[in-house]
This record gives structure tokens, sequence and C-alpha cells, in this order.
């Protein structure tokens, strides 16, 4: 299928626009995005609480993960002195508290604190983690990598904890977990309906030329 079938559209091209006006539109088609609620640990003991929506998984063996500072932020700052950080997930039921700990406060002031959220000591490392959060990832820093006005951060899982009441069969389950996602601008969501679909084999597909009809809508 080579024809142009799609509507009309409207092109948008960063060279041509602000980087701000780009900066939106991307964060209006990159959606869902998962959200790092990261917390870290300044040299002066102050545990800083930060959602970054730049996030996702950057390797599997080792565990890695990974968020993007846009700037240089407290959560950067921090993790670069200490060497480790968490990330927990962020529930539904805390989606004002997520919210308000984006607010710039100083860095020596403590977003959790100012927000109602209760940090808890970590398994493994000295920074804490949201006691009120079902899952959190504990890290150490693995690498950094700057990209124009943004750093992205690797960090190598050494620890998972999960509520035992959300997990099932061996994983944290999604229906339990209820995390909040961002999408563009003010806009966020939850998971809403939750659909299951099996990977088709090769093999399934070729022997069964009726998949492949289905789908093409034959």
């Amino acid at each position: 299928m080579t024809e142009q079938s799609s509507p009309p559209r409207v092109s948008f091209d960063p060279a041509e626009m602000e980087t701000s006006a780009f900066y939106r539109v991307l964060n209006s088609v990159v959606v869902p995005r998962p959200i790092a609620w990261v917390c870290s640990r300044s040299a002066e003991g102050v545990h800083n609480l930060a959602p970054h929506s730049f996030y996702t998984v950057a390797c599997v063996d080792p565990p890695v993960v990974q968020f993007t500072s846009v700037g240089r932020k407290d959560s950067l700052r921090n993790v670069e002195d200490s060497g480790e950080f968490t990330i927990s997930l962020t529930p539904e039921a805390l989606f004002e508290q997520v919210n308000a700990t984006a607010t710039d406060f100083p860095p020596d002031q403590s977003e959790a604190e100012h927000t109602g959220v209760t940090l808890e000591p970590s398994d493994r490392i000295a920074t804490m983690r949201v006691a009120q959060s079902p899952v959190t990832l504990e890290c150490v820093l693995h690498a950094t990598l700057r990209l124009g006005d943004s750093t992205v951060v690797f960090g190598r899982v050494v620890h998972v904890s999960a509520w035992d009441s959300v997990v099932r069969d061996g994983r944290p389950r999604i229906e339990q977990l209820q995390p909040l996602a961002r999408l563009g601008g003010n806009e966020w969501s939850t998971i809403g309906e939750v659909k299951e679909i099996r990977r088709i084999p090769y093999r399934s597909w070729s022997e069964d030329p009726a998949i492949g009809d289905r789908l093409r809508g034959g």
C-alpha cells in the first residue's frame, strides 16, 4: 500500500519553530509517557522529589532505566553528587501530590515535606523512597549523556520493592498499580481500559493466511 490516503496534514519543522513551540508538539505526540518520580539526596542531606516524564527502560541485562533532565535540575545535580536515586511509581491516588512536586522549590527544601508525601528508607541504598508508592526501583548511577540542553541519566537497578498486595503470578499487576501518565500540555491520563493481546509468531502467520487477510480487511 503506497498510495497516500491520509487526511490533510499540518507540518511542524523544528528548524523553523521556536524551541519551546516544537517542545510542546513533541510532548503532545510522544504519549502517553510513564513518570519517573525521582527521589535524590543532596550533599547536605536534603531529599528532593520530582516527576520526570522522559523515562523508560534502557537495558535489560544489566537492568538499566533512564530519565532525562531538561536543564540542570536538582535531581541531576544530586544524582551526580551521590551516585544513586530511587524511582517510585506515580499512583493515581497521589495525582495532586505528584503534580505539586514539580514545583521549583529551592534546593534546600524538600518537595515531599511541602506536599505531604511520606518518604521511608530504601532497602539497598541511602536515598529514600516514597512510602505511598506501590513500587520503587533503587538505582545507582551508571552514566549520564549530555544532549543539547538536556542530560539523560542512566541508573542501574539494584533492587525493586513492591507492595505484596500488587504482586500476582510473580510480577506487579497493572490493575493494582493504577499509574499516572503524562500527555501534552497540562494533560495527564490514567490507564483506562486495559487490553491484552498475544504476539503472532511467524510460523502461525505463515500457516494461517486468514490472519493476514483479517488484518488487511480482506
